[in-house]
């Protein structure tokens, strides 16, 4: 089975690396280029190309970098 990451970037989007599929609420499948090593996922809700990043985070002060909790 191959593998897949979800990767988060500091203040950016997720990069899913491996093949995945990917659907919205209703079922249907995003066209995905199997070329690509990595798609992008928008997380601060102002691409204009959803559910894919545009870049648009880098504009709107979005501020994100979770980390695992420390135990």
């Amino acid at each position: 089975m191959a593998e897949v990451k979800i990767r988060m970037r500091p203040n950016g989007p997720f990069l899913v690396e491996g093949p995945f599929e990917l659907f919205d609420s209703q079922g249907n499948a995003f066209t995905l280029n199997p070329e690509k090593p990595s798609i992008a996922l928008c997380r601060c809700g102002h691409s204009e190309n959803k559910p894919f990043c545009d870049g648009a985070h880098k504009n709107c002060d979005f501020v994100s970098d979770e980390h695992p909790p420390t135990v």
